[in-house]
């Protein structure tokens, strides 16, 4: 392991954006039901083997993988049940819970992948441990940059959307409607954020509602109330609707994908990403569950004090339960000397696909409260990869 001490902040003064999607968009419909697909697998059978790719547009939904579980699943029911949860239940909506047309093309998971899993011994295959579930490689960050240890740009882009769909599910907006899009530009000096340049919200909306209302409302009921006032000044544009009209929406607009929006759901393009998508695939899988043990560790880094900035990458190759390598970066910010910091992470965590399972208690059917909004900064028990639990047995190898 290796703890790079260059410094990242090169520059004194620099712009950096980050956006965020809502539950409506076509990408996140995929998602949603693909995570309520594992969902119910895992409350049923909770050593089942998921990998559940959804594909929506226009009035239809396919849902597609590799599945081997004990459970008995109605997929079709699940899919619409996902979708009316979304909001797609309006009169003019194409693309409605009760009327999409829903397509299943699942098989079971590959018996040479399975092998590779299996905690057992097979010809071939080095060992009798649990191994990945695939190759690849996963990042997770950290920083102190905000109370949930998250980049500033990807969480308030969150904080907007999240908003947003918060009033248009309590009906109090009845022009709201569910897709919609956030984007916020943090402005950066001496590696700190000091201000806001720029917001972007396009939402989807009914036909009979003028431009002007829907500037109005997300300006004065959704920016100004989630948005850190000192950051925001004269100088901030407010771009709200930029096309104009944005009433054909969701996947009657626009297809949708599973895993599409690794972006989004990790930390907005500042931490660097391994390119494994995590919506609709169990614990087994190092894309996943890898990737928030990483931040689990960064998260635990930062909180004890040990960097302002932390990211860890595992890689791993599939069958085998070591992984290949794990990097830390604290991008010059380490308070301690990097030897201490890889003694300790290297003494409190284990990295084996089978014993971050254990460790982060994944077998639950939690998954489906990660896939809008971000699948790291949010404060709920469940989502055991953001707890700093770990923060006094760092501290104390140290």
């Amino acid at each position: 392991m290796h703890v790079n001490i260059e410094p990242k902040y090169m520059s004194s003064s620099y712009i950096f954006s980050s956006e965020s999607v809502g539950e409506g968009h076509p990408d996140k419909v995929a998602d949603t039901i693909s995570d309520a697909v594992l969902d119910a697998c895992l409350t049923q059978d909770k050593f089942s083997r998921v990998a559940c790719e959804t594909y929506v547009k226009s009035n239809i939904a396919i849902v597609g993988g590799e599945i081997t579980t004990r459970a008995k699943l109605d997929f079709v029911k699940i899919a619409r049940e996902a979708i009316r949860e979304i909001g797609y239940v309006n009169d003019d909506d194409v693309f409605h819970a009760d009327k999409v047309f829903v397509n299943v093309i699942v098989t079971q998971q590959s018996p040479d992948i399975a092998q590779g899993v299996d905690a057992k011994k097979a010809k071939g295959k080095r060992t009798a441990k649990q191994g990945a579930g695939d190759q690849g490689l996963m990042f997770g960050y950290a920083c102190n940059e905000t109370p949930e240890l998250m980049p500033a740009p990807i969480m308030f882009a969150h904080r907007l959307g999240r908003e947003l769909t918060k009033i248009r599910k309590s009906g109090k907006v009845p022009w709201l409607r569910p897709d919609a899009k956030s984007q916020v530009s943090v402005v950066y000096e001496n590696g700190k954020p000091v201000a806001i340049s720029n917001v972007v919200i396009s939402t989807q909306h009914a036909a009979d509602v003028q431009h002007g209302e829907i500037e109005k409302f997300c300006i004065k009921n959704v920016i100004e109330k989630v948005l850190p006032a000192r950051l925001i000044n004269k100088k901030t544009e407010f771009l709200i609707n930029p096309t104009g009209r944005f009433v054909v929406g969701g996947p009657q607009g626009d297809t949708g994908l599973t895993g599409r929006k690794i972006i989004v759901d990790t930390y907005g393009g500042w931490g660097r990403h391994g390119g494994g998508a995590f919506s609709g695939k169990d614990p087994t899988k190092v894309d996943r569950s890898a990737a928030y043990m990483g931040r689990w560790v960064a998260k635990n880094v930062v909180a004890a004090g040990l960097a302002t900035h932390c990211e860890v990458q595992f890689a791993y190759a599939i069958g085998h339960p070591d992984p290949v390598s794990v990097h830390v970066d604290t991008f010059g910010t380490s308070k301690v000397a990097a030897a201490k910091i890889i003694k300790a992470i290297n003494k409190v965590f284990s990295f084996q696909p089978a014993d971050i399972i254990d460790q982060l208690d994944l077998r639950r059917p939690i998954y489906s409260k990660t896939t809008n909004y971000g699948h790291f900064g949010k404060k709920d028990k469940d989502l055991t990869w953001e707890s700093t639990n770990k923060v006094e047995a760092l501290l104390k190898v140290i």
